[in-house]
This record gives C-alpha cells, structure tokens and sequence, in this order.
C-alpha cells in the first residue's frame, strides 16, 4: 500500500516517522522545506502539491493544525479531493470537528472514495515510538484494510463506529486532559503553599485515586520548569472550543467547559499562542508568587516502553 502523508507538525511528523520507520512506501508534503528533506533523507517521496500526491498513493492521511486549514489542503484546486479516484482512503488524523470532517467525508465519498477520521491521543512522546492510542471512524471494511498501517502508528487502535465518531471521542478525551491540566495548576499550588515536598506530593497523586494520565506526564515538566509537552495553547484552545460548541450544539448545558475555555484563552493572552499548553499552570504560579520546581524531573518526555506492533481493542 501507497501512502500520502500530509503536515508533518509536533504529531503527523511522528505518526510518519513511525511509518517510514517501518519501511512503509511513504509520499509526503509540508509547508517546511527543511521538515521535508529530512523525510526524503530517511526514504520518503515528495509530492509538488496535495493533488498529486493524492493521485499518486492508495491512502491519503492528513494531519494538520484546524479544521480551516485541512478544508484548504482538500479543497483547493491542487488540492487532495482533486485527486482523488475510486476506492483511495482519506484518513484524517487531525482533532477536528466531526460536523466538518463529515462535510469532507461527503466530497471524498463523491469521487468514489472513502473517508475515515482517524485521531490520535497519549502524548507526542508516545507517538514518536508508535505507542499511542488511535480512534477510527467510519466504514468498518476501509478501516481493516488499513488496520497494518495503523497498528504501526499506534499501539491500541479502536474503531469507533460511524465517521465523524473518533473525532468526538477525540474532543471528550482532549477536554479531560484540559481540566485536569487546570485542575492540577491548583493543586500544585496548594501543595507549594503548604509546604509539602513536592516529589513526595508528585508520587502520591501518582498512586492515588486522584492520578491522571495528565499528571504522570505532565507534573514531569511543570516540576522540571520546561513544561515543554510538545503541544501548544492555541492547539488546547482550539480542541476545547470545539467540544465546549459541540456541547452547546447538544443542549448540554455544560458548567466546567466553559470555565475552561476561558482559563486557557487567558492563558494564551498572557504566555503567547505558541507557548507550551502544560504553562497554564504557570497563572497560579504567577498569581501567587512562588513556582513549582523540582530536582529530579526530566524537561521533556520520553516513551521508555519498547515499541511494539498494535492491535485492535
């Protein structure tokens, strides 16, 4: 199988990373020149555009910042729709709004094509060693053809149900993920200001009922001071706007999203767009004038666990 491979940031680079790893036929495309040289360095294909890129492979993976952004890659007169035929598979892999990427779906459906939303979720260290988790919605026949691929970008690969299904998984999980990143700024501070030791305050949320996948990953590096995640405040304000709209779209009247939104929305005013998302916790350090460092704690992730092959759960 031939495959395309379209925006290699923070996420797709390390999805196709996986990919070209293991000796997959892999075109791509970036905006970044340098980004792109290194994948033809390493084996890849390079693509003038998205159309031929599209024509030229059997599954077309996008993963790209918004859902603005990945409407232009498809839509544009070179872009991926345009090269579409018969029986291709569109795997969109960005976070994205399931109304939008059923909109797409739709498109790619009247070129004789399928469409599948396919994001990812675990932490763009997990990614890099094809360890993290990977939702799949849409035709169940197109998702088990490219389940080989699939399992070699992810190590837990479920397939969701109807398209547009994996991308509102994908905004529940992501919006979790944000409240207890919020949730924890607090915590630490309360911990600080009491002070308690705070490897031994990491180590016992750790084991608590109170642990989170966020704290056991991110705690690392607010504690380190890097609080470098590899993922960015404008990406989690994006993410949670889409589920706070998505709620409202449902009637939920939700209490915490809201909150949240605009907790991290302030969060991007004060450290910048492209400041590291784990720094929202960096508003009660600020607050209250104290930080939360500690000795011991790496600056960024790294997936010790082996890579292995994934499977369907």
């Amino acid at each position: 199988m031939k495959i395309g491979f379209i925006g290699l940031g923070n996420v797709g680079g390390k999805l196709a990373g996986s990919l070209i790893r293991n000796k997959f036929n892999l075109t791509i495309k970036d905006l970044d020149k340098k980004i792109e040289k290194g994948f033809v360095d390493k084996g890849a294909n390079i693509a003038n555009n998205a159309k031929e890129l599209a024509e030229n492979v059997d599954l077309i993976i996008t993963c790209l910042p918004s859902p603005q952004i990945c409407a232009e890659v498809m839509e544009a007169a070179d872009g991926v729709i345009n090269g579409l035929s018969k029986n291709k598979i569109w795997l969109e892999m960005s976070t994205t709004d399931e109304s939008e990427v059923k909109r797409l779906g739709k498109l790619v459906s009247a070129k004789g094509a399928i469409p599948l939303d396919g994001p990812v979720s675990g932490g763009c260290h997990r990614a890099a060693t094809g360890n993290i988790a990977v939702f799949v919605g849409g035709e169940r026949k197109a998702f088990e053809k490219i389940l080989p691929v699939l399992t070699v970008m992810g190590r837990k690969v479920l397939h969701t149900g109807d398209l547009g299904t994996a991308s509102i998984l994908k905004l529940i999980t992501n919006y979790l993920a944000s409240t207890h990143l919020a949730a924890l700024g607090e915590a630490w501070t309360v911990a600080k200001k009491s002070n308690l030791d705070l490897v031994k305050t990491y180590k016992g949320i750790a084991v608590s009922s109170g642990n989170s996948f966020v704290h056991e990953t991110e705690s690392q590096v607010i504690l380190n001071g890097s609080y470098n995640i590899n993922f960015t405040m404008d990406l989690v304000v994006k993410d949670i706007t889409l589920f706070d709209n998505l709620a409202n779209k449902l009637n939920v009247h939700p209490e915490i999203s809201p909150l949240i939104v605009k907790i991290f929305k302030d969060g991007q005013k004060k450290y910048g767009s492209r400041a590291w998302s784990s720094m929202i916790v960096k508003r009660m350090e600020d607050q209250n004038n104290i930080d939360f460092r500690e000795k011991g704690f790496p600056s960024e992730l790294v997936d010790n666990e082996p890579e292995e092959k994934g499977s369907e759960i």
